[in-house]
C-alpha cells in the first residue's frame, strides 16, 4: 500500500510540475520575439520601449541591458502600476533563459498589455554575443 501511495505521490508532483512549465512557455508561444541585434537598433535609435528584466534584484546588479528596468516576475503583478504608461506600447521581456519571462508575459497579458516581445535567447542569448552592451 505504502508503494502506492508512493508512485501516485510522485506522478502527483510530476503533473503539477508540469503543469506550471507549460504555463510559463504558453506565455512565450504567443508573444513575438525580437533580436538581440534588433533590440540594439532600437537602443541606439532611443526607441526600445520598456525593456523589462524579470530577473531577481542580485542578477540585475551583476549585468544587465543598458535601460532596462527591473522588476522581479514575482513581485510583478504587485508593481504594475510602475509600467502602466506602456500598456500600448512594446515591453520586451527577459530573464535568464525563458522561464520567467513567460510567467511575467501571462502577467502582463492578463493585465491589459498587449505588445509584448521576448527577446530572443534571453541574457543568455544576449552574453553569448560578445559585442553587446552590459551595464553593471
Amino acid at each position: 500500500m505504502k508503494e502506492w501511495r508512493g508512485m501516485i505521490g510522485m506522478f502527483f508532483k510530476l503533473g503539477i510540475t508540469l503543469f506550471f512549465l507549460a504555463g510559463s512557455t504558453i506565455g512565450l508561444a504567443q508573444v513575438a520575439d525580437i533580436s538581440q541585434v534588433e533590440l540594439m537598433q532600437r537602443i541606439k535609435a532611443n526607441h526600445p520601449g520598456l525593456i523589462l528584466d524579470v530577473r531577481s534584484p542580485e542578477e540585475y546588479a551583476e549585468g544587465h541591458i543598458p535601460g532596462a528596468v527591473n522588476i522581479p516576475h514575482d513581485q510583478l503583478s504587485s508593481r504594475l502600476a510602475e509600467i502602466g504608461s506602456y500598456k500600448n506600447k512594446d515591453v520586451v521581456l527577459y530573464c535568464k533563459s525563458g522561464r520567467r519571462a513567460g510567467v511575467a508575459a501571462n502577467t502582463l497579458r492578463a493585465a491589459g498589455f498587449s505588445k509584448l516581445l521576448h527577446l530572443d535567447g534571453d541574457m543568455n542569448g544576449w552574453l553569448s554575443k560578445g559585442d553587446l552592451p552590459i551595464k553593471k
